[in-house]
């Protein structure tokens, strides 16, 4: 069988790796010529572990080409951002244009006998507005399309494995929709593939993500209020986790990536009257970075008092999340621009990244020997038990105790 993977970034280039490993002729389309480049040369231009060895085997077997532009295939599978803009009423709103164009550019070469796979975030009632689409601009009656939300719910990081070893849930617009896709993710798939309607199969991804995010969110609230009554945030957690049905996870400096920070919007974007909880764990969480940046600031102060001169800072970590080079709604970047832009001292070490356009990145090494203050903003593993005796170090997310 031939598949079409329309998007070849975090989730599209894995799994188009993935299914020209087992055995599929692929074909994976995107807009940036350069990314396209990179991988027809068995290159990839992310971070992802065992990746580029599959990418590798796939273009030289000849079972893996990047092109621009879609084609004749048996299944395509749509993998494009689907980000977020902001409204006046402060409840960010999703943006399907990409996911919409893609459908565009694959609709032409439809017929009755193929599939299409939705893995896209999507809002409540998107799969349905994409068969209206397609019935309207294709030459297919609306019986004849085959159309599966299907959406990826895998750790970056751990991608491949995830993709071939997770359960999936199939939400297809029709009951031969959803075999079909069935059989799809059985070729390649050893998790339980769970049947479903396609707009519960959308709310699921957006449930499974916003439940984290509030998680997080009382992780975050309680490690503020911690700092104002000189408790250890980490040994209450450990403590009050030793209760058989308490489970509380690690702070950190915010929640970011493309998941856990957008989705929760894509859900109170249905109805900001009844989503109250989900609204207020976003607010808290993006509240943390200002929190982050005010503690750091009021540190620095205190050092410059006693030192009489200038502090320099080392913030250490930039992605989302460790160990990943990740950058979408980074809660780290976020912090550690409004520093630079305050015009404060800031060096800055990310390890799984060679150069940003923004920033001037350094060594570990380089980092702690030039800077007053030491900030660990990403439990990067480059970080665990550093040394950092004689410096004054503020650990926002337990690097140093991993």
């Amino acid at each position: 069988m031939k598949c079409c993977v329309i998007g070849l970034g975090y989730i599209g280039l894995p799994t188009a790796g993935l299914l020209a490993s087992k055995g599929f002729d692929v074909v994976g389309v995107d807009i940036n010529e350069r990314i396209i480049s990179i991988i027809n040369k068995g290159n990839i231009h992310i971070i992802e572990k065992d990746l580029e060895k599959v990418i590798s085997k796939a273009v030289r077997d000849e079972k893996l080409i990047a092109k621009s532009k879609p084609c004749k295939a048996d299944i395509y599978l749509i993998a494009v951002p689907t980000p977020f803009r902001k409204t006046k009423d402060k409840i960010p709103q999703p943006d399907l244009s990409f996911v919409f164009q893609a459908v565009k550019s694959v609709a032409p070469y439809l017929n009755k006998n193929n599939l299409l796979i939705i893995e896209s975030t999507c809002p409540i009632g998107s799969t349905e507005k994409i068969l209206d689409l397609i019935s309207k601009i294709s030459n297919l009656d609306i019986s004849d399309i085959n159309i599966a939300y299907c959406p990826e719910r895998v750790l970056p990081g751990n991608i491949l494995y995830e993709l071939e070893n997770n359960d999936r849930v199939i939400g297809g617009i029709s009951q031969k929709s959803s075999n079909f896709a069935k059989s799809f993710y059985a070729k390649f798939c050893s998790g339980e593939l769970i049947i479903t309607d396609s707009k519960t199969a959308e709310m699921v991804k957006l449930s499974e993500n916003s439940f984290r995010d509030v998680n997080i969110a009382f992780a975050n609230e309680l490690s503020m209020l911690c700092d104002e009554v000189d408790v250890d945030v980490h040994e209450l957690v450990s403590i009050a986790n030793r209760h058989p049905r308490v489970n509380i996870l690690i702070p950190g400096c915010g929640v970011g990536g493309h998941c856990i920070a957008v989705d929760p919007w894509f859900l109170a974007s249905q109805d900001k009257d009844i989503t109250k909880i989900i609204q207020t764990a976003r607010l808290v969480n993006n509240a943390k970075k200002d929190w982050v940046v005010n503690k750091i600031k009021k540190t620095v102060l205190e050092m410059e008092e006693v030192l009489k001169r200038s502090v320099s800072i080392a913030c250490l970590g930039l992605s989302y999340k460790p160990n990943i080079d990740d950058l979408r709604e980074s809660p780290a970047l976020d912090i550690v621009m409004d520093l630079i832009n305050s015009s404060m001292k800031v060096l800055v070490c990310e390890p799984n990244l060679k150069s940003h356009p923004n920033i001037d990145l350094c060594s570990i090494d380089d980092v702690i020997l030039k800077a007053d203050l030491i900030s660990i903003l990403v439990p990067h593993k480059e970080f665990y038990n550093l040394k950092l005796s004689e410096k004054k170090t503020i650990d926002f997310c337990k690097a140093l105790r991993p």
